[in-house]
């Protein structure tokens, strides 16, 4: 059946057969290296990192993507096969906590700044309310209302080529960025809003949208 979404493309790949016709297959040293836990260099990498982008699935297997950071540390590891992450305040669209209720599959990827490896995190998350947990998560004085606790199934460490090729940890390699729109002027397009940059933000800071905890 001919997808009209993709009928200007006329070589498409379509099998395995021919992907790996094209790019080749792994060495097996590659394929071993996927935990099924979380080892000590996860673990380290974890600690260390304060970024993290989550991926979630929701109603029509749409795939979203949220990013989540905090001062280096801030997903706990509670054992090996257990990590929680915090949630903090946000615009209340938590996207991916509503997926995470229809499909509990999350993917992870945790970064470090000047680390050219990132560290993938796959398995099955769900949202928890556990005073223990919570509290051990504290921010300024804050205690977050949930955690997302993820039950790690797969873990590995993903190769450096990506942040080489991209010099995402270069500043001589950053391009001027000035010239975009902030989130303000975004939502304002996007959202068809008739309001300015100025009045949007003030509203922003009276429903407490621009606290970070």
């Amino acid at each position: 059946m001919v997808d009209d979404r993709f009928s200007n493309f006329s070589e498409i790949v379509t099998s395995v057969d021919e992907l790996e016709a094209l790019i080749g297959a792994p060495k097996q040293m590659v394929i071993d290296k996927v935990q099924d836990h979380l080892d000590d260099v996860c673990r380290a990498f974890i600690a260390k990192s304060p970024f993290v982008v989550m991926a979630s699935t929701g109603v029509g297997n749409y795939i979203d993507l949220s990013p989540k950071g905090d001062p280096a540390g801030f997903v706990k590891i509670l054992d090996d096969h257990h990590l929680a992450i915090p949630d903090r305040p946000g615009n209340k669209r938590v996207d991916t906590f509503h997926n995470l209720l229809k499909n509990p599959q999350l993917g992870l990827i945790f970064l470090i700044p000047g680390k050219t490896e990132t560290l993938r995190v796959t398995g099955e998350a769900r949202l928890v309310r556990d005073p223990a947990l919570l509290e051990t998560m504290a921010v300024q004085g804050k205690v977050p209302e949930l955690a997302l606790v993820v039950f790690v199934e797969r873990a590995f460490l993903h190769c450096p080529k990506c942040m080489i090729r991209s010099g995402l940890w270069d500043p001589e390699r950053w391009g001027d960025s000035a010239d975009l729109p902030d989130i303000g002027e975004a939502m304002i397009q996007q959202a068809h809003l008739d309001t300015t940059p100025e009045e949007l933000f003030e509203e922003a800071e009276r429903e407490g949208l621009t606290k970070l905890y």
